[in-house]
């Protein structure tokens, strides 16, 4: 089974190769683009699965070779045929991976969204260092952060947050932060010692480009208004914040920290795009039950997922059951061993649907 499928993407990989030296196509430039995409994507899993053939190609010598009269070619044979044993379960495992359905946003861009929910003033300083968190391990992962909007607060961190993630597969690691975000910890302004427990809520949104998601500016209404500091107070005279309101389904984006109106009117687009996409996605996850479940990070946004505790220096993402004794790591941005467990996990899930 494994092999016809592989068999069917490499014919197919061979046709899209052949297809785009045609000349008619080559001067087709969106053509030429989408099959590119797609030719990209098969020759990982192409390039894989002939270095699987090619192993079972050196199977079949080696046993021929195990019944040389030649003693020393015999044990040269089993040696090497030990070692091809274990390799080929390997490779059978990466390529099955590789054949599981792939999240069509994964290669996108995201917009995050924290907001300091239970818990006053700690919780918006724990929204800020899930930002400081997350744009160190943007920075790790050598991607781009920029600050859409902000409303800091004056004791430490912000209200809300809303920054734009861009580089190389961001959504893919990043969608996994959709949720509520639990700490437990001593408050600067705790005298008594007492551990308290405070949330911040993370929204994480595929960028939505014109293509996925046209908006129909007969809908949009648009506000502005000026710009607030820390406490709300405004901060300059001019009415360079925009608000922009989808009218259809009240969905609202603001926007008050670019260099201008015309700036902030273009984030503030940006964002009310990709919530009505993100919307359209849900809606659609919905009507699909069974693909649902096989999906992290994409259910309820009310649900606890994770649990930061400083005391014990724990974290611990509920929704896999996974806990780690290195929040000091974690909270400096060193995300990647929880990341890559929910998306393990999530593998796994779509394996077993398949």
């Amino acid at each position: 089974m494994l092999r016809e499928r592989l068999d069917q993407i490499e014919e197919k990989y061979i046709e899209i190769g052949k297809e785009m030296s045609k000349p008619e196509v080559a001067t087709n430039i969106k053509k030429v683009t989408e099959l590119a995409k797609e030719y990209s994507n098969l020759e990982k899993i192409v390039k894989k699965y002939r270095q699987y053939k090619e192993m079972l190609g050196q199977l079949d010598g080696l046993k021929d070779m195990e019944k040389d009269d030649d003693p020393e070619i015999r044990e040269m044979a089993e040696m090497e045929l030990e070692e091809l044993n274990e390799k080929i379960p390997a490779i059978e495992e990466e390529l099955e991976l590789m054949l599981v359905p792939k999240d069509p946003n994964d290669e996108k861009n995201v917009i995050v969204e924290i907001r300091g929910a239970a818990g006053g003033d700690e919780a918006n300083i724990f929204a800020g260092d899930l930002f400081r968190m997350y744009s160190k391990y943007a920075e790790h992962m050598e991607w781009k952060i920029e600050v859409l909007t902000a409303e800091p607060r004056e004791s430490g961190g912000y209200s809300q947050l809303e920054f734009m993630v861009s580089g190389d597969s961001v959504y893919s690691h990043m969608k996994y932060e959709s949720g509520v975000h639990r700490v437990q910890r001593v408050p600067q302004t705790e005298s008594s010692g007492r551990v308290h427990t405070s949330t911040a809520t993370v929204v994480v949104l595929p960028e939505a480009e014109e293509i996925d998601f046209q908006l129909d500016m007969s809908d949009i209404r648009v506000d502005t208004y000026c710009s607030s500091g820390p406490g709300g107070q405004s901060v300059n005279t001019t009415k360079s914040a925009v608000r922009v309101t989808h009218i259809p389904t009240d969905t609202v984006a603001q926007c008050q920290d670019g260099k201008s109106q015309h700036e902030n009117k273009a984030s503030a687009l940006k964002i009310l795009r990709s919530r009505l996409f993100d919307k359209m996605l849900q809606e659609a996850q919905e009507k699909e039950a069974g693909e649902r479940k096989s999906k992290i990070g994409t259910g309820d946004r009310s649900e606890k997922i994770r649990t930061y505790n400083y005391p014990q220096n724990r974290v611990t993402d509920h929704r896999i059951n996974l806990t780690i004794q290195q929040l000091d790591k974690i909270i400096d941005g060193r995300l990647e061993p929880v990341i890559e467990a929910l998306i393990a996990e999530e593998q796994k899930r779509k394996l077993e649907k398949q």
